[in-house]
Formats: C-alpha cells, sequence, structure tokens
C-alpha cells in the first residue's frame, strides 16, 4: 500500500492481534464496501521469525517477533483456545454472561473455518475430571470448568497466516513495522492516527486493540488525552516445570487445568495459568531488552519435550493512588534482568524454600532438564516481595495435593512471568471509551486476558462501529 499523508479510512485499528484480526474480519463480513487500516508494530506473519531457535539464544531483534507481529504475542506462543466465558477476561462483566459465551462461540467457529484442530480437551473424560476436582476441594483449590481447544505453536502460524491473506484479499489496508505515535482527538473526538513516520491517516471510529505489549503505550494515551480508566490488576508470578510424568493425569484429563486458590496466610488469589505438555519454557523481550519468562507447546514433531511448564500468577488489585501497574510488575521484572544479566533466572523448588541461591552443580542431580538452556541459577528471594514469595510457595504445596510430586525439590521455577495489564479503560457495552470514536479491546485495554476473549471482542467492536449490522 503506497502510503499518502492524510488519507481516510472509515476504521482505523492499532494493533493486529486477535483483536484487532477479528473486528477486521467482521468489519469486512458484514459490510465488504467498509475501508479498514490495520496497523502493526510489529512485522506481517510471514516475516515473524525467531532466530532463537537456531542460534539457541535471543538475538535482540526489535520489533521481537515473538511479541509483536501480525496474530500477536499470545497466539503465537502456544494459541490456547479457552471457550468459556469464565475464563480470559471482562467479556461476561461488560455484555453480560450469555452474550459473551455466543461470542466465544462465533470467534471459536472462525478459528475452525481457518483450519483449527476440531477436538476439544475437558469435555470427554467426566470420570478424570471429577477425581481431579474432589482433590482440589480437599486442596482448598477450586478447578474451574474450560474446554480448551490447543492450535499449538507451528499450527497456529498456519492458521494466522490463512487470516492474513484473507483479509488482504478482503481489501483490509495493513501497515506493518509502523508504530502508531499518537492517536488524534479533536474536540472530545477521535479523528485519526499519527505514526512515528510522520504519516497521519483519518478515520470516523479508531479501535486501539493494542496488546500487552502496547498497553504502556495506551496508558500513557489515556494520560495525555484524558480518556478515563480504572487501576488494573497487576498479575506476577513464575513459570514451574516439570517433568511430564507429575503432570501426566492433568495434562491428559484436561490439557490445562484451570486451578484458582487464596493463600490462608494473605488470602492472595494465586492462579495456575498457560500450561504447556512436552512443552519449553521461552525468554520474551519487551522494550528496553526487558526478558520475562513464558512458555510454548507444539502440537506434534521434533519439538515436543518430556517436561511440562505452566504459569502461577498472583494477582494484586491495589487503591488510590495507586495508578500504574505496568510500572510495577515492570521493577519486579528488572530487578530479576539485573541479577542475571537480562536473562531469566532460575531456581529449584527446594532451594526456594530453604532460601538459598540454585547452583548449576545442585540443578545437575535433578532428573529435571531445564528447557531455557540460557537461563541462570539464582535466588528468587532477591526479586520477589515477601508476600509474594509465601503465596507461591503455600500454592504450590496445594497443588501438590492434586498431582503428588509438583512440589518436589527438583521443580524449576522460572523468574519473572509478569502480564503487563494496562489501567483497565472504562467503555460502554460497545466498547467506546470516553473519548467519541475511540474504542478500546483487548488485552492492552485490560479488558481481556487470552485468545478467545480477545477475538470475541474484535467482533463485538466490529458490530458496534457498524451500529449493529
Amino acid at each position: 500500500m503506497e502510503n499518502n499523508m492524510d488519507k481516510t479510512y472509515d476504521v482505523i485499528i492499532i494493533g493486529a492481534g486477535p483483536g484487532g484480526i477479528f473486528c477486521a474480519y467482521d468489519l469486512k463480513e458484514k459490510d465488504p464496501a467498509i475501508r479498514v487500516l490495520l496497523i502493526e508494530k510489529g512485522h506481517s506473519i510471514e516475516k515473524r521469525k525467531c532466530p532463537k531457535r537456531e542460534l539457541g539464544k535471543c538475538a535482540g531483534c526489535r520489533p521481537c517477533a515473538i511479541t509483536t507481529g501480525f496474530s500477536g504475542a499470545g497466539a503465537f506462543s502456544d494459541g490456547k483456545l479457552s471457550l468459556s466465558a469464565d475464563v480470559g477476561g471482562s467479556l461476561p462483566e461488560i455484555l453480560g454472561y450469555e452474550k459473551a459465551e455466543e461470542l466465544i462461540r462465533e470467534s471459536d467457529a472462525i478459528y475452525l473455518k481457518f483450519g483449527a484442530d476440531t477436538h476439544v480437551w475437558g469435555i470427554d473424560k467426566e470420570k478424570e475430571i471429577r477425581e481431579i476436582r474432589t482433590k482440589a476441594i480437599q486442596a482448598n483449590l477450586k478447578l474451574v470448568d474450560c474446554p480448551i481447544r490447543h492450535l499449538g505453536t507451528e499450527k497456529g502460524y498456519e492458521i494466522y497466516e490463512k487470516i492474513e491473506k484473507h483479509l488482504q484479499a478482503a481489501g483490509v489496508d495493513m501497515l506493518f513495522d509502523t508504530q502508531v505515535q499518537d492517536i488524534l482527538i479533536e474536540d472530545g473526538r477521535a479523528t485519526g492516527v499519527l505514526t512515528d513516520k510522520g504519516e497521519r491517516y483519518l478515520a470516523g471510529s479508531i479501535v486501539a486493540a493494542v496488546g500487552r505489549e502496547g498497553a504502556d503505550w495506551l496508558n500513557t494515551q489515556c494520560e495525555k488525552s484524558g480518556i478515563d480508566s480504572m487501576p488494573g490488576t497487576v498479575d506476577i508470578g513464575v513459570r514451574v516445570e516439570v517433568r511430564d510424568e507429575i503432570m501426566q493425569f492433568l495434562n491428559d484429563s484436561l490439557y490445562e487445568a484451570k486451578l484458582i486458590y487464596h493463600t490462608p496466610t494473605f488470602d492472595d488469589k494465586v492462579r495456575t495459568f498457560c500450561t504447556n505438555p512436552h512443552g519449553v519454557v521461552a525468554s520474551e523481550y519487551y522494550d528496553n531488552n526487558l526478558a520475562v519468562v513464558n512458555g510454548h507447546a507444539y502440537a506434534g514433531g521434533e519439538y515436543r519435550t518430556n517436561n511440562t511448564n505452566f504459569a502461577l500468577l498472583v494477582s494484586k488489585n491495589f487503591t488510590k493512588p495507586f495508578r500504574t501497574p505496568i510500572e510495577y510488575g515492570r521493577k519486579i521484572a528488572e530487578l530479576s534482568n539485573m541479577l542475571c544479566g537480562n536473562r531469566i533466572l532460575v531456581q529449584t523448588f527446594g532451594d526456594f524454600r530453604r532460601g538459598r541461591r540454585s547452583t548449576e552443580e545442585r540443578m545437575c542431580r535433578n532428573n529435571l532438564i531445564p528447557t531455557l538452556k540460557d537461563a541462570v541459577p539464582g535466588d528468587l528471594s532477591l526479586v520477589f516481595p515477601h508476600r509474594i514469595m509465601v503465596d507461591l510457595e503455600e500454592m504450590l504445596l496445594a497443588l501438590d495435593k492434586v498431582t503428588p510430586g509438583l512440589a518436589s525439590d527438583e521443580t524449576l521455577l522460572y523468574g519473572v512471568e509478569v502480564k503487563f495489564y494496562s489501567n483497565r479503560l472504562v467503555v460502554d457495552q460497545g466498547f467506546e471509551t470516553s473519548v467519541r470514536g475511540l474504542y478500546a479491546i483487548g488485552d492492552g485495554a485490560g479488558i481481556t486476558r487470552g485468545l478467545q476473549q480477545a477475538s470475541a471482542n474484535g467482533l463485538c467492536c466490529a458490530r458496534a462501529i457498524l451500529g449493529g449490522k
């Protein structure tokens, strides 16, 4: 597409993650003549190649091919679709439970249309699930019923490549490797965007679908332009890695067991998140070379391992005058980076409980071989506040009652895993903000926390823009 100054569209979407993609898709499905521009700071999907797989270490690409680009960060890393409105965001709170469920079903049908696996985990093993729930109740854990459709990293790539080509064929203009510098607002109404290349694009509707990678930028836009928001939740924790044998019953029965715990000491909420059977632990790099940990699971083939990894996240809600959840999470991640030379810290649970630093010599005794090869043995107590340390230990001990062996000395804890949620923007049921014509959706707006609700959010926003078509 040729870049012309002040080119005019009907809708401009900032960010090509699931929310932005599904918004563009539905706009074109409902009104093929509508003029849509999708702007993404990362690469098109065919150019999203992470060199770490070949090099064995991060090459410091900017923008990062894992956290930015067509299909977004979470979609490219693993691709698990939570088929329940109980998981992944605030759509039920905003739209009502039935409407949220309906949109999730619609977005799931679109994924199936483009080749998603028809198998759904967590619906066909009633006896096993009852056994897991019984053990969870005995340990004061809550098992959340949530069927899962797993795309897998490599399969997700194929699906989103098909969607990208479909949008291009439908006439959606796409600008990759382009950062929106400012949202243009006149007399309380959004009128367009200004890019980092000095180009202005105008539209009657602007959709901010920036994802977690863009949450900090969106928060800055809110402060600068007086866009109403409220303090968001801070999710901070570790990525846990164990041998597949420890998690096999949960993995075979549910694929991803979503368990919630309220800790006895502080009554803090801790949850499991993003389980990856046969998976690998991975580094993600955000702006300013900030390293945080994540995990992948491949649907099959040479990249399968003998380990399972999952996140344990402590959810913290703060009251006034606190308004900077992103900075809070970033500061903790920076402490870990400071100790490890901008790499990921790893500690055995045995050392974690004993308050001592892990060493390579002690880790070599384990049955468990780390899948993140450049992680640095260290001490998480030098990174986390005491309260979070206690929360994580109590959660692991509770989980051990559901899947024995999880709280063994050799279990690995990688830090820091942090979800950079923005202050949550105040929106109406059409996801329009306090600035007319400006819509905010997805993880970056603090509204969703997963692929499926973000995708459903995009559909709902498109229909609001079109007046309910």
